[in-house]
């Protein structure tokens, strides 16, 4: 192969060798307990459910390697510098090893091309197969340059996403979603703090993000949590190896009049490695391996997820001062509530505060009575978290567990706060827990 032709090869980031008689099957319309409904144009039928909407058995998953695409970007490496032999032995074994991973099909059928002729353009299919799948064609090109994207940009080094302002040591977990580049980051919280430790190509909503609406097709953006593990057993082959639920609307979500529910970080069908950037109705979907690697380590409850346009990377040093204000600030409300002093803690709390049917009038009487009850007792405030959102606004997500003296355990709650006149003020409270 010649050198302007490796140039072309690096500069078309190669492409697409698909099986299209894939690409022209039937859209998958599983039943399905949220709003997701619909499926890829290139997925085939999967399992039959059983009228609960469950299968009654799943074969095993076909064995995958969890670093499939890292061995693609391998691939890609190896074409930018010219050494296009290695590069197709590689694209071969991996074609080979994950069969269902059509990118990397289409990486290998390009490298197959390109040692016989010039490839015009990528993905090059021959023309009477390529018009009966142009868009398919089209969103693994895009998936190709979203794989690409985050081998070029990765996060600096040391820095996190500047939402998560201070987790406990009881948060083990930590996940990030960057849906302007299609990336999912998970993060290990241990005694430095949070460490990254895999990021992973992520699919979201078809229309994009900022849901506002139920069946707008597009992915919320916010601070959310993990509120339950949903086994491959209890869904479809839609969801592949499982589910990992949001806390989709939020607090937040229903001051803005945001509507939709069944938000969920979840896998893909068995005949699928990855789905395109955006072919989701509103979920973020991972490859299974990827998926399965995540629902092992998270807890649910505790593991917050943000969801962001565009994430900023900052060094923790960078945040301390803020992290300290802000903490500060919920020990204030700590030492009011535990004060007993009625006027004093209530001047934390927004004129607009709601908490269900509970507007701020009802709110302060039964704030009165749990004073009342509590006798002056001091409270101490464990394990907080305090997450940060900026929106209309500036946004806290606040959550711990309130012990009073004398107790082993007590409720666990969440707040959030916003800012009114430059000050904090709290327009939600309520026990999760």
């Amino acid at each position: 192969m010649n050198r302007s032709m490796h140039g072309r090869l690096a500069q078309l980031t190669l492409g697409l060798a698909i099986s299209l008689s894939h690409a022209q099957a039937a859209p998958h319309k599983a039943p399905r307990p949220h709003a997701e409904q619909a499926h890829l144009a290139s997925t085939k039928a999967a399992d039959k459910p059983n009228e609960a909407g469950v299968r009654d058995a799943r074969p095993p998953l076909t064995p995958q390697s969890p670093s499939a695409e890292a061995r693609l970007l391998d691939v890609y490496r190896l074409i930018g510098k010219g050494q296009s032999r290695q590069a197709l032995a590689q694209a071969q074994t991996l074609a080979r090893d994950v069969p269902n991973f059509q990118l990397a099909q289409l990486v290998y059928g390009d490298l197959l091309l390109a040692q016989t002729r010039a490839l015009p353009t990528m993905g090059n299919a021959p023309g009477d197969l390529a018009t009966k799948a142009p868009a398919r064609l089209d969103q693994l090109r895009e998936e190709a340059e979203r794989r690409l994207g985050a081998l070029r940009e990765r996060p600096p080094a040391g820095t996190v996403p500047a939402q998560f302002i201070e987790l406990p040591p009881t948060t083990r977990h930590a996940i990030a979603v960057d849906a302007s580049r299609s990336r999912l980051y998970l993060f290990e919280n241990g005694p430095n703090g949070l460490q990254l430790v895999a990021d992973h190509y992520a699919s979201i909503g078809r229309l994009g993000f900022e849901k506002s609406a139920e069946g707008d097709q597009r992915t919320p953006l916010g601070v959310y949590f993990i509120t339950s593990r949903l086994d491959a057993r209890q869904l479809t082959d839609f969801y592949g190896v499982g589910a990992l639920s949001l806390n989709y609307p939020n607090e937040y979500d229903r001051r803005q009049g945001r509507t939709g529910s069944g938000i969920w970080l979840h896998g893909v069908p068995s005949d699928s490695y990855a789905r395109s950037p955006h072919s989701t109705d509103g979920c973020v979907a991972l490859a299974n391996p990827e998926l399965r690697d995540i629902m092992e380590r998270v807890q649910p409850r505790s593991t917050p997820v943000v969801i962001a346009k565009n994430l900023q990377w900052v060094p923790p040093a960078v945040k301390e001062p803020e992290r300290r204000s802000l903490h500060n600030l919920i020990e204030g409300w700590r030492v009011a509530r535990a004060s007993g002093d009625l006027n004093r803690l209530m001047a934390f709390y927004s004129n607009q505060f709601a908490n269900g049917n509970k507007d701020l009038a009802q709110w302060r009487q039964l704030i009165e009575k749990d004073l009342s009850q509590a006798r002056g007792r001091p409270v101490q405030l464990k394990d907080v978290s305090i997450l940060g959102w900026r929106d209309k606004s500036d946004i806290l997500v606040v959550t711990f567990g309130e012990i009073a003296e004398g107790q082993r355990t007590g409720a666990v709650k969440r707040q959030y706060w916003g800012k009114e006149g430059g000050l904090w003020k709290i327009f939600y409270e309520g026990v999760i827990g």
